[in-house]
């Protein structure tokens, strides 16, 4: 099999209630030479003890099972801390869903919807397994502001970006706004391993996971404003 960055294929984890999509997304992942899925749950419950046995690269995770829905059973896997970790990735049917958004807060590396086409899937595995998030510039922008207009966003004090210098902040600003590290560097006239450089610091200095939850608290504390 083929090798990524890890130094080896990919290992996935499905976790769904329905047989034909744990089958279906089964059946196009392991046709890739860098992936291997290791295994499938029916519903949260047992997805979140099969990863704790198996500890994937890489979780897809429906958001609506039974026994356990998905953003209860990804609160649970990141909050056991894997190390390495185990990155969450959330599959839903609507691209304007109140889960994803809590989701992100919680740590998932990003979401997906199901019916996205077979190369964005086998793409967003290995975004995510490298440990980047998986953040569709147009879409993950309309259903933050959308989530934030309808509903009371908790709010963090603005003073957590106190810790950034102001061409840090201004790298929150845009990575919120869903521009990627070269579009980054396109706009602020700078190589795009000097963005790099930023957005590490920005993660670390805030205590992030990844860009995901960058954009949350980006939200949160008014930095940016949803519409």
């Amino acid at each position: 099999m083929a090798e990524t960055s890890l130094g080896r294929p990919v290992t996935v984890f499905i976790a769904d209630d329905q047989a034909m999509v744990r089958q279906g997304f089964g059946a196009l992942l392991a046709a890739q030479p860098d992936i291997s899925v290791i295994g499938d749950a029916p519903d949260g419950r047992v997805a979140v003890a099969e990863v704790k046995r198996l500890r994937p690269d890489v979780v897809l995770m429906d958001v609506r099972m039974p026994e356990m829905n998905g953003l209860d059973a990804a609160r649970a896997i990141l909050a056991a801390g894997f190390d390495p970790p185990v990155r969450v990735l959330m599959l839903t049917t609507f691209d304007i869903d109140d889960y994803v958004y809590e989701a992100l807060s919680i740590g998932a590396s990003g979401f997906m919807l199901k019916d996205a086409p077979a190369e964005e899937l086998v793409r967003a595995v290995r975004v995510v397994a490298e440990g980047q998030a998986l953040l569709a510039p147009t879409v993950t922008r309309r259903l933050i502001a959308d989530v934030t207009k309808r509903r009371a966003v908790p709010r963090v004090n603005s003073n957590v970006l106190s810790a950034l210098t102001p061409r840090e902040r201004e790298v929150l600003e845009l990575i919120a706004k869903g521009l990627s590290n070269s579009e980054i560097a396109s706009s602020l006239f700078v190589a795009e391993q000097t963005v790099k450089t930023h957005v590490g610091k920005v993660l670390s200095k805030l205590n992030l996971r990844d860009r995901a939850q960058a954009v949350v608290l980006a939200y949160e504390s008014g930095l940016v404003t949803p519409g």
